[in-house]
């Protein structure tokens, strides 16, 4: 028990070896959380995803630097997971609360004509725009595009016109 106790060290006055004990340890624990949350925490990368990834890891991290204890860090950690799975689901079963939590997209153009209000709620130039057109579409033109979206993932996904 003891060099047990030496691997994993206490406090915040840890040596490399400690550190690295528990450093493998919350990888562990990292993937099983995520594993329990499911896929779509990496899948989706909504801003309703990334808060969470961020959140458990700078939670799990002070584990790691002996700032927090191990049970109660793990357990705030899987609290986050159960919230964040459980307003997935409840997301799947209400529109409203699929709203509230995950947005919705916005229109940035269409037939013809770019929506500048929307551009400038979603912070983006018509260069951002036409990047966006080129890397999606591999085209240098809207002239084929019937719609553009600013998805709730951050992405800008574009309708093509009908032939």
């Amino acid at each position: 028990m003891n060099a047990a106790a030496n691997l994993w060290g206490q406090g915040d006055q840890l040596n490399v070896l400690q550190m690295s004990v528990r450093a493998v340890a919350m990888y562990f624990v990292a993937l099983t959380l995520i594993r329990l949350g499911g896929m779509r925490i990496f899948g989706k990368k909504s801003a309703f995803d990334t808060i969470i990834v961020i959140m458990m890891g700078a939670v799990l991290a002070k584990v790691i630097v002996g700032a927090s204890p191990f049970l109660g860090t793990v357990a705030a950690a899987a609290v986050m997971v159960a919230i964040n799975r459980s307003l997935a689901w409840i997301s799947l079963k209400s529109n409203m609360i699929n709203r509230l939590v995950k947005g919705k997209p916005l229109l940035l153009y269409d037939a013809g004509e770019i929506k500048w209000e929307n551009m400038n709620k979603a912070c983006l130039s018509k260069s951002d725009l036409m990047e966006s057109l080129r890397l999606e579409t591999l085209k240098a033109s809207l002239a084929e595009i019937e719609q553009a979206y600013m998805e709730t993932n951050g992405r800008i996904s574009f309708i093509m016109k009908p032939e």
